[in-house]
């Protein structure tokens, strides 16, 4: 070796130097991928994906057998087997179901309610809580039974909030941070809309874009994994079919693209007043005194009797909306369905029947779609496309606008026609229609429920860590074993609870200059169960937005 030129033992040292450091890399960065608990988040997404999928495969299937007591079928032809149904039949069966619904509500659901993607958002922020097992088991069930029994509204809601709620429990006694605790709960929301779409791209991007907020690295490979082992799934049931049968439609003219931009107004226009309805029932049906299992009759009510005009409201709409799709409802049907179904919807939500909003979106959309498309089409023969093509960049903008998820449903649309052809008018429309919505309503419908529940995500971060966490993340608890103390309700000192929100203790700190303050028990408000100082609920304020931070960029 001592005969080797200097240059080339610098070359060999210079190698040696290079492979260590890249070894100690390397070294350091699967340290850092292990105890980040990645390896396990990879297995659990793929395990969470096939039992999701599943769930969603059943959840389906249940709907279909509650439709076989009334209507004879299985199948999403509600329209078709309506057509043979005495009207008194198409009347009673939401009405009974109804109040098969109401019994179970007020006697197997805690909240007496059942729950959708909005739930999930909430759990989301909250570290999980609320997506207890049971609940969600029988609020699934009780979806299905509402669904089969004629309730106008969506399935794929209430299969993401399933599809979490599996997710969430098949991780809950493994000792997993928070943040891969958030990536399984997305891996169950996007094998749940893959699943329900044979759209794997849109549910993929639907989990990171509604309910985790971001799109972290980290996050993608165990989602993208569930989200394709939902598909797959599904394929192998039902085959690879798309939820709706699209024909191929082409832009006829680029002179058209000042009708796709004034589609986008009609689309927010028909958003904001679905979200306008959607809100006035249901603040109507919560000011009136009413049994809880009663709600659900009366509304069954007022689904059947507009079903008895209009079956075509009858469960999530998927045969309408594909008559749309294919150029198959004249303008007046088309136009007198959009005020039938918003109002079925209405009823439907407000009055607790299980669902969600996702297909009555889409249903919305299209009809606003092929409506505008044949208006179009009157007025410029030569230059307007067919209507199909309006319905289905309609059926995006609508989506999109109601659900805040304007990715997500672009990726849908993409995927279930197959191609790209229409990906400059359908981004055009809905970036139109989903601006317009922000500047009227400025969150989705999902935020709605949230900010009702008193959380604002659309805010940003810091006002959802105030509002989520409570005096207990962060307070001294007194010792057990020491003498307990008692609170002097004559010093005028303000005090805290465990349950108040962190927003509140601030503003307490803040408004009275104090250090520190007592906490009482809630129960015992002359018993002190702790102490919280200013310094450290301001710290873990800190550490909170930090750690956001840190995940949502890792």
């Amino acid at each position: 070796m001592s005969d080797t030129p200097s240059p080339l033992r610098r070359l060999l040292a210079m190698l040696q130097t290079g492979f260590s450091a890249a070894l100690s890399e390397m070294t350091t960065n699967l340290r850092d991928f292990t105890g980040r608990r990645l390896p396990a988040v990879w297995l659990l997404s793929v395990i969470i994906g096939l039992v999701v999928a599943i769930a969603a495969v059943l959840f389906r299937e249940a709907i279909g057998l509650v439709q076989l007591l009334w209507l004879g079928t299985t199948s999403e032809s509600v329209v078709s087997a309506a057509a043979g149904i005495p009207k008194i039949v198409i009347f009673a069966a939401p009405v009974v179901g109804g109040l098969v619904v109401g019994i179970l509500l007020q006697t197997i659901q805690s909240k007496q309610r059942t729950f959708s993607v909005a739930d999930v958002m909430e759990a989301r922020v909250l570290g999980e809580r609320g997506l207890p097992f049971w609940p969600g088991i029988s609020s699934a069930l009780i979806t299905a039974l509402s669904l089969g029994s004629g309730a106008s509204a969506g399935r794929e809601g209430p299969v993401v909030h399933l599809g979490a709620t599996l997710g969430s429990t098949l991780c809950s006694r493994l000792h997993l941070p928070d943040s891969a605790r958030r990536v399984l709960l997305a891996c169950g929301v996007a094998s749940a809309v893959s699943a329900s779409f044979n759209a794997p791209i849109a549910g993929m991007i639907f989990a990171h874009e509604v309910v985790l907020g971001h799109y972290a690295l980290s996050a993608i490979v165990p989602i993208v994994l569930s989200s394709v082992v939902g598909t797959l799934v599904t394929r192998f049931w039902f085959g690879d079919v798309a939820a709706f049968i699209i024909p191929d439609h082409q832009i006829t003219s680029y002179w058209e693209f000042p009708a796709f931009a004034l589609l986008g107004v009609t689309c927010a226009i028909v958003a904001i007043l679905l979200q306008f309805s959607l809100v006035a029932t249901d603040w109507v049906a919560r000011h009136i005194n009413m049994a809880t299992w009663v709600r659900p009759v009366v509304g069954g009510a007022g689904v059947g009797a507009i079903a008895v005009v209009f079956p075509e409201v009858l469960g999530v709409g998927y045969e309408t909306t594909d008559d749309a799709l294919n150029n198959n409802l004249p303008l007046r049907m088309m136009l007198m369905l959009l005020v039938a179904k918003t109002a079925a919807t209405a009823i439907t939500l407000a009055s607790r029947f299980g669902g969600g909003i996702f297909s009555p979106s889409l249903y919305l959309g299209a009809m606003a779609g092929g409506s505008f498309g044949l208006i179009a089409a009157s007025a410029f023969p030569e230059l307007a496309s067919s209507e199909g093509l309006y319905s289905i960049l309609g059926m995006g903008a609508v989506a999109a606008a109601v659900l805040g998820a304007p990715f997500s449903t672009i990726m849908i649309v993409f995927e279930l026609t197959g191609g790209y052809a229409l990906s400059i008018a359908l981004l055009l429309t809905v970036a139109i229609a989903y601006g317009i919505n922000q500047a009227v309503h400025a969150h989705s419908y999902f935020q709605w429920q949230l900010e009702m529940r008193g959380l604002f995500v659309s805010e940003g971060p810091h006002r959802a860590l105030t509002r989520s966490r409570r005096v207990m993340d962060f307070m001294d608890p007194l010792d057990p074993d020491a003498e307990p103390e008692q609170y002097d309700t004559e010093s005028g000192t303000p005090t805290l609870k465990r349950s108040d929100t962190l927003e509140v203790a601030l503003r307490l700190f803040d408004k009275g200059g104090h250090a520190r303050l007592p906490v009482i028990d809630d129960r015992e408000p002359e018993k002190i169960v702790g102490w919280a100082t200013q310094v450290r609920a301001l710290r873990y304020f800190n550490k909170a937005l930090i750690d956001a931070s840190v995940e949502e960029h890792r």
